[in-house]
């Protein structure tokens, strides 16, 4: 792909490193030349200094061309104003970071995927961990979580088949099994101790679920 990543503090300095490793086309804007210099000394890209929402500077950085462009600064006026000119251009993929909620409509409005605030993001996964402390939680989405748990040796749940489960309101979507074989799982898959499974739980059922599973696919206290 051809990416744009506007912005290159801690997300779009990350976001960088994983396209390239991808093998991704990567140009950078970003308004601090220092930050571009650092970029530049570590991944083969193009940086471009400069303001993003001046047309000028989009087009030094080929967004006729364009697969996808992501803003990713703390200011959602220039990512709005951005990704507007973005889509202008017909970039078919335009992805911001929204950081304050209430302007995630007018993203929404212009087309654009958003991810809101990530700070806010962090703090809930974090908050989740608290609660849960033996699941990752890998995505929120509007109809429930995707989470994964692996499993203990000695869990209630260890050499009986998926379909014995009592609680029906979760899919486990995946089992990825010691040594690295990776499964879609049946009814009559058999769990195994050190299992990692990632499973989806409706919003509704949410707690349930995770308490059954932790009962289930966890070792017993003393």
């Amino acid at each position: 792909m051809y990416i744009i990543i506007v912005g290159v503090g801690g997300i779009g300095r990350n976001l960088t490193e994983v396209a390239v490793a991808h093998g991704d086309n990567v140009v950078i804007i970003d308004q601090n030349e220092s930050r571009c210099n650092e970029i530049l000394e570590q991944y083969d890209v193009l940086a471009i200094v400069g303001n993003s929402t001046d047309k000028q500077i989009l087009e030094d950085a080929g967004v006729e061309r364009a697969d996808v462009l992501v803003a990713t600064t703390g200011d959602d006026s220039v990512n709005l104003m951005t990704c507007w000119l973005a889509k202008r251009y017909k970039v078919p993929n335009v992805i911001s970071i929204v950081n304050q909620k209430e302007h995630s409509d007018l993203f929404k409005e212009v087309g654009v995927t958003i991810s809101e605030n990530p700070d806010e993001l962090v703090a809930t996964k974090l908050y989740y961990w608290t609660e849960n402390p033996h699941l990752q939680q890998l995505a929120s989405i509007p109809g429930g979580k995707i989470f994964e748990i692996t499993v203990d040796e000695g869990a209630p749940m260890v050499d009986r088949e998926v379909r014995e489960f009592t609680v029906k309101d979760f899919v486990f979507i995946a089992i990825l099994r010691v040594g690295g074989d990776l499964i879609i799982p049946t009814g009559s898959t058999r769990i195994l101790p050190g299992d990692a499974i990632t499973v989806f739980t409706r919003k509704e059922t949410e707690d349930s679920c995770i308490r059954e599973l932790n009962r289930m696919l966890k070792k017993p206290g003393p």
